[in-house]
């Protein structure tokens, strides 16, 4: 769910809670040492998600936020804020000269650069809350 998020709004703030879930608590942001990435170049989006980003050629940056039942990806054009909420269940990551992320037919792709390497720490962390979110809801048999 793609959110414009320039202006605090309970209605907003309400869909992105359910969705996944209320921020961590300030004890478990210490012990999970931090919970949001460093800023990040935004290589390329979906043709459906063009419309966030700047049209002329100034870099787009991007960040991700952990929640307990998913994550927010932050991305600024110009003075606008755009939040993409994306479940655990939905969220899918490809390692490919850089990062790709993925759900309901949208991605974003961030650059392999300097910036990108920093975050190495984060996206583990990132793939960890992931696992122990699907373990929750592992039906297997055997």
């Amino acid at each position: 769910m793609l959110l414009n998020t320039t202006h605090n709004n309970k209605d907003n703030n309400k869909l992105i809670d359910n969705l996944v879930g209320k921020p961590f608590s300030f004890l478990q942001i210490i012990k999970l040492k931090g919970i949001g990435s460093k800023r990040m170049i935004v290589d390329d989006v979906s043709p459906n998600m063009a419309s966030i980003l700047n049209t002329v050629s100034d870099t787009n940056y991007g960040n991700i936020e952990l929640r307990p039942k998913g994550i927010l990806i932050h991305i600024t054009k110009g003075l606008k804020n755009f939040t993409w909420a994306i479940p655990y269940y939905k969220l899918v990551v490809y390692k490919t000269n850089g990062s790709s992320i993925h759900s309901n037919g949208k991605f974003i792709h961030f650059r392999n650069n300097k910036t990108f390497r920093e975050n190495k720490k984060f996206f583990n962390k990132l793939m960890n809350e992931k696992v122990k979110f699907d373990e929750q809801y592992n039906f297997s048999p055997f």
